[in-house]
């Protein structure tokens, strides 16, 4: 507290003050009694309970303060009382220690300060300790028959509430034959409280009984139904539904569709289709809405709405049918609410999928006739959303009951849905278009195989329809739509796509008009309208787009512009699925026409126009992988091409990555059955060579063929079709020219790629074979030729085939001798494949040969710091599966893992490079065994560990504290606790120049136990040198903290006003209330309040032209606008992205915000140091660099002005850029004036004061000019003597 008075000057500044609204921020966190005072009350006293009538009284007496405490004795008493929980019963031991599970929602949500909540547990305490004193044993039938006898006792409301609040969740859990055979004493109390409670002002009661009630209901047998008892109870339910007081509406209303969906008769074995009541229901919601009448301010028929659009599914035919009849009688006042309410029940109905025996096709149809009555007008933004929505669910509805009867009313839903992208709302074309592709892909999509061909001279039947749609939407290509063109493209490649196989005689003129509008200059939507042709080439094939649109070059007297070379790429971008023959037949041709034509005006010197097709010729071919993509008719015409491919392959340099890209879709992608196997299979004799051939071919020096890695993909592909004793013929001639004197180092590598790829594909003997010819090389000098040894190795112990396995198995004495004689002569490079073969291998392993996984294991260790990042995963990687076959052996995973880490132990005796790589390794293993791993020997090893701390040597420091930070994440914080005094003593212990070079480690250490144990403990922990760093911690840490929860205010805030509302199917959202309809003329003037928001208002939109409004117009009812006709149109929110022409928006991450992503790559972090993912050590960023590296931080200030803002570099010459480089004096420049001092003319210099500082500066100027001049003589005067 500050000390009142006047206080000297200058320390009012100093004081601490609270900001604004943060006075109360020293309160306690902690509320000791209270916690005390909780805990008393939810425990289960021990001894016999106080709640007598005298104990009561006396507590009434204190509240009221009547009485006085007693003497000493009596105080005496009750602090005894207070001191041990289990000795004090208080008023609500009944509540506190209730046995039943039901009623734990009342002591969860206990509120001290609500009324109704006590008396809610005053009563279910009573009523505990009745049922105790009886000697129950406190089940449900047992609460639900006390809570039945205190219903019909109690008089006061609250009671009568907390009674019937308790029934409601005993209810629900109560035996159902219990409710059945006391339904009717049951059901006439609930009925006499509910005729009392009606008029009452209190609803909390009324609305627990009504709940009650459906409960009950719910659990009754299909007989009862029959009786007019059970159905005047269910009335007496049902007239609560249109009550005034919305709690009790809801209630009932929830109430009756519980009982009409979720009675336990409707799961039955011989359950009803409907149930019972469902007609009785919907004649009284039929009869209230028409009581209703046209009185719009009654808000009765409103609540029957929101009704019927629960239960209208639930109806048999013949009452859905006269529901349907009685919405669009109330749709036709034009009330907005009523409406858009009808519009709810009707897209409810349908979104549902009834049954036929609830929505019939027929009535189905009958609804989407009547509704093109109501279409609201195309300015009314949410009604009209809200009817495209509606006729959308009804007819994919109809598509699923009657096909055919589904088409007959497509046609007349896709013009009115088409004039719809004639609306001036961006929303309403949307909506618009999504419901006509929605319609293309539910309604015509599954049914365009019956319907068969669709030609243009089809007259009747489901094709015709097709052809009225179509032609719908091709007429949105005209110019009155064309500021909705991308959304008519969009359509139309939609139907394309849709019955383009089928109908591609109809839509020939479309496509023509689609390539004419390419055509047109500047046409602003070429994306769009080549994703139109796309969907063509999809469904109806090259063949026949080309047919409508030809390509329009020949090679021979082409139009130089080439007008429609932009139908290449699109094809080459959407074929698939077609005719193989085609692209034989056509394209090859063409493209070996255009190739001569390029050559010869190669050769005649036209230069540019021979690029151009050459050019042209290349991107045909670019559309062979498309051709090769499932084609239909591969079998018969693979042979045709095969031939093409070859020479292509052979004679074409510039075509091979797109032949080898072509062969591997085809099989791949094609090669389902077996007879396109065995038929592509066939030519793998002619193009296998030819590929081998590509690969051993030597490239001239200095060029680099990028082809070669696709060469033995593409071989790799091939192999796994061709037949085993081919491919063993074509490794053993391999083999002969491997093992051959006369070929070349080049030759001998190449060769090697080829055993490689071969090697997993042939049968055991060559496996064998391919095995004792390769030994040698294991051992080579040369380190290619050793690695790609190990590579052959690594795949015959990799392969998956029954060869492969059997080759291991037979094999497997012998290759774990080759592999420990090769141990000292393998290179680094071979490292990482003799490490993938001893992987594999380990996995073959049983117990007998645990010797030889103990002789491997130095090997493995000193691998996790090779140079290779392939070689030190492997090696992690084997530790993993060493310890795997370590728990296989022993079965105990502990005591395997105790033996297993034994072993490794014994690499902490060794040299420094030995300790570092058994650090890491150690690291790997707690990691990945974290769950299984002894805590003591962790624990140990911990400890151990932390000794390292103290060494000279970096490595050896750098490996430990990896280790410490993967065990500060792997142990638990209370495992963890009494090990940080270790932790913190070898840190301590740490020499000073270890710890300026790995002041980044430790940081991050630090920032981990802080997070874990707090700032104080740590620092409490460490000497005054780290505190430093703790503190620059501790600003960090809520420096990020801060951040993030700006950022996430920000997002919050932004995604409140600036997302848009994106489509859902709920139709509650596309009919909600408009937002406040004022203008801002009609805005309230400073002082006035602002006027409420009015419900249900509506907007009459006058004649055009002065004409007047016919009321008795049919189309009248689309003059009431829900929308303000006259409102302004908001400005566009601007959200801070670039958008593209097709309005898709352009979002780059950002890469200085870490804020997001901090604990995945505290993750990452984690999983790099335990070795499960892999560090960069190349092209390092300024961020990974080592921490001895200084480097000078990159300065975002820069300085500029006056005071401390003052650039310190002094101030720069006017005469800089004349100083020679080399010489002295100054030079001439090109283009730039002589090297004269020039002196630049300011206003400040004519201020009298600064004279004499001017003339100062002008003398020197003048002094240093005439001795530069001095000089300039004298050296002339040298030159000339000499």
């Amino acid at each position: 507290m500050v000390r009142s008075g006047k206080l000297r000057s200058g320390a009012a500044q100093k004081l601490k003050r609270w900001k604004k609204g943060h006075s109360s921020d020293s309160n306690p966190q902690t509320s000791r009694y209270r916690q005390a005072a909780r805990s008393r009350y939810f425990s289960r006293p021990s001894g016999k309970s106080d709640l007598t009538v005298d104990a009561l009284k006396l507590h009434n007496d204190l509240q009221a303060g009547r009485l006085e405490r007693g003497g000493d004795g009596a105080s005496d008493t009750m602090e005894d009382g207070a001191l041990t929980e289990r000795t004090s019963g208080t008023f609500l031991s009944g509540l506190s220690d209730c046995s039943n599970l039901t009623f734990s929602k009342v002591q969860r949500y206990w509120e001290s300060n609500s009324a109704a909540h006590k008396e809610i547990c005053a009563v279910l305490a009573a009523v505990t300790e009745v049922i105790r004193s009886q000697g129950g044993k406190e089940t449900e039938t047992e609460y639900f028959a006390a809570l039945m006898t205190t219903l019909e006792a109690v008089e006061s409301s609250e009671s009568l509430a907390a009674v019937a609040y308790l029934l409601n969740l005993v209810m629900k859990r109560v035996p159902a034959p219990v409710l059945i055979k006391k339904f009717s004493d049951t059901a006439k109390a609930f009925m006499d409280i509910m005729s009392k409670q009606a008029s009452a002002d209190s609803v909390s009661s009324l609305r627990w009984v009504l709940s009650c009630l459906a409960t009950l209901l719910r659990k009754q047998d299909l007989s009862v139904w029959s009786y007019p008892s059970t159905l005047q109870v269910y009335h007496g339910l049902l007239s609560f539904t249109v009550h005034s007081k919305p709690k009790v509406r809801k209630a009932a209303q929830q109430g009756i569709c519980t009982v009409l969906r979720g009675s336990d008769c409707m799961f039955s074995d011989n359950a009803p289709s409907h149930h019972p009541a469902a007609v009785t229901t919907a004649k009284y919601c039929i009869k209230e809405m028409e009581q209703a009448g046209g009185n719009k301010e009654d808000t009765t028929t409103l609540h029957v709405l929101g009704l019927l659009k629960e239960l209208i599914a639930t109806f048999p035919l013949s009452s859905v049918k006269l529901c349907c009849e009685t919405l669009l009688r109330v749709m036709t006042l034009s009330h907005v609410l009523v409406t858009a309410g009808a519009m709810q029940a009707f897209h409810k109905l349908f979104s549902s999928k009834p049954r036929s025996s609830t929505l019939s096709a027929e009535l189905n149809a009958q609804i989407i006739t009547a509704l093109y009555d109501y279409v609201p007008s195309e300015n009314d933004l949410q009604p009209l959303l809200g009817w495209l929505a509606v006729m959308e669910k009804a007819h994919v509805h109809l598509s699923s009951l009657q096909s055919s009867l589904s088409l007959g009313h497509l046609p007349r839903l896709f013009s009115t849905t088409m004039s719809c992208l004639l609306s001036p709302h961006a929303q309403v074309v949307s909506a618009a278009t999504q419901t006509l592709k929605i319609l293309i892909n539910e309604c015509v999509v599954p049914h365009m195989a019956e319907i068969g061909p669709v030609l243009p001279s089809t007259s009747t039947g489901n094709g015709l329809y097709i052809c009225k749609m179509f032609r719908v939407v091709e007429e949105g290509l005209s110019y009155r739509f064309h500021a909705s063109w991308p959304f008519v493209l969009q359509i139309i490649g939609c139907f394309y796509r849709a019955a383009g196989k089928q109908a591609h005689p109809i839509m020939t003129k479309s496509l023509q008009s689609l390539c004419d509008l390419r055509a047109t200059p500047r046409f602003p939507f070429c994306g769009e309208l080549d994703l139109a042709i796309g969907g063509a080439v999809e469904s109806m094939g090259p063949h026949v787009v080309l047919s409508a649109i030809p390509l329009l070059i020949t090679g021979t007297d082409d139009d130089l512009e080439f007008p429609r070379s932009w139908l290449i790429p699109v094809i080459r971008d959407h074929v698939k699925n077609t005719q193989l023959a085609y692209f034989t037949s056509y394209f090859l041709p063409l493209a070996s026409t255009l190739k001569q034509k390029a050559d010869e005006l190669e050769q005649s010197g036209q230069k540019l126009i021979a690029k151009v097709y050459q050019t042209l010729q290349l991107q045909i071919w670019t559309m062979l992988p498309g051709f090769c993509t499932k084609p239909t008719d591969l079998v018969s015409s693979f042979k045709g091409i095969a031939r093409s491919l070859g020479m292509a392959i052979t004679e074409r340099p510039d075509l091979r990555m797109c032949i080898y890209q072509s062969l591997r879709t085809l099989i791949h992608k094609s090669c389902e059955t077996e007879e396109q196997k065995v038929e592509v299979g066939r030519f793998a004799k002619n193009f296998l060579p030819i590929l081998f051939n590509m690969h051993t071919q030597q490239p001239t020096p200095g060029a680099s063929d990028p082809s070669r890695l696709a060469v033995l993909d593409t071989i790799r592909a091939y192999l796994t079709i061709t037949d085993q004793n081919m491919v063993s013929s074509f490794l053993q001639k391999a083999l002969e020219r491997l093992v051959s004197p006369d070929s070349s180092d080049f030759t001998r590598l190449t060769v090697m790629d080829l055993v490689v790829t071969m090697a997993a594909f042939v049968d055991e003997a060559t496996m064998r074979q391919t095995y004792e010819i390769i030994k040698p090389h294991l051992v080579s000098k040369d380190s290619g030729i050793q690695k790609k040894a190990y590579r052959i190795l690594e795949e015959m112990c990799e392969g998956e085939k029954d060869t492969c396995k059997k080759f291991v198995l037979s094999s497997l004495e012998q290759l774990k001798l080759t592999l420990l004689d090769s141990l000292k002569s393998a290179s680094s490079p071979a490292k990482r494949p003799r490490l993938k073969c001893l992987i594999h291998i380990v996995k073959q392993l049983n117990a007998e040969h645990k010797d030889f996984i103990t002789t491997l294991l130095p090997e493995v260790i000193i691998c996790t710091k090779e140079v290779s990042v392939g070689a030190r995963k492997n090696a992690y990687s084997l530790l993993v599966e060493i310890g795997n076959a370590y728990i296989r052996f022993c079965g105990n995973s502990k005591d395997a893992l105790n033996e297993y880490l034994g072993h490794v132990y014994i690499g902490l005796t060794g040299s420094v490079t030995m300790i570092t790589c058994t650090v890491l390794a150690l690291t790997r293993l707690i990691y990945q065994y974290k769950d299984t791993l002894d805590v003591s020997s962790l624990e140990q090893l911990l400890h151990n560990v932390c000794l390292l701390l103290s060494c000279r040597t970096r490595e050896i420091v750098k490996a430990s504290l990896a280790f410490i930070k993967v065990v500060i994440f792997v142990l638990d914080v209370k495992v963890l606790a009494s090990h940080v005094t270790v932790i913190m003593e070898g840190i301590v212990s740490m020499k000073d120049d270890m710890r300026r070079h790995c002041r980044t480690k430790l940081k991050n250490i630090f920032t981990k136990l802080v997070r874990k144990f707090g700032f104080e403990l740590v620092k409490s922990m460490l000497p005054v040198e780290h505190h430093k760093v703790l503190a620059n911690i501790r600003k960090a840490e809520a420096r990020s903290k801060r951040r993030k929860l700006l950022n996430k205010n920000e997002e919050e805030s932004d995604s409140e006003e600036d997302t848009p509302k994106a489509k859902t199917e709920s139709i509650e959202d596309i009919l909600a209330e408009t937002e406040t309809d004022e203008s801002e003329d009609e805005k309230p003037k400073k002082g006035q309040k602002k006027p409420g928001k009015q419900k249900a208002q509506a907007w009459l939109k006058e004649g055009v032209s002065d004409d007047p409004l016919n009321f008795l117009d049919p189309k009248a009812s689309q003059r009431v606008l829900a929308t303000n006709p006259d409102l302004k149109k908001t400005a566009k929110v601007e959200h801070g992205f670039k958008v593209t022409s097709d309005g898709r928006l352009i979002i780059k991450e950002d890469d200085d915000d870490h804020d997001d992503k901090a604990d995945d790559k505290e993750v990452d972090d984690i999983l790099k140091e335990a070795g499960v993912k892999t560090k960069k050590t190349q092209k390092r960023k300024m961020d990974d660099m080592d921490d001895d590296m200084e480097i000078e931080p990159h300065m975002k200030y820069k300085a500029g002005g006056i005071g401390i803002h003052r650039p310190l570099g002094g101030r720069e010459e006017s005469g800089l850029d004349f100083k020679a480089k080399k010489g002295k004096g100054d030079i001439k420049k090109k283009g730039k004036c002589d090297p004269y001092a020039y002196i630049p003319l300011k206003k400040a210099q004519l201020n009298h004061r600064k004279k004499a500082k001017l003339q100062g500066q002008f003398k020197g100027m003048v002094r240093g000019a005439k001795k530069g001049a001095q000089l300039g003589k004298k050296m002339q005067k040298m030159k000339r003597k000499a």
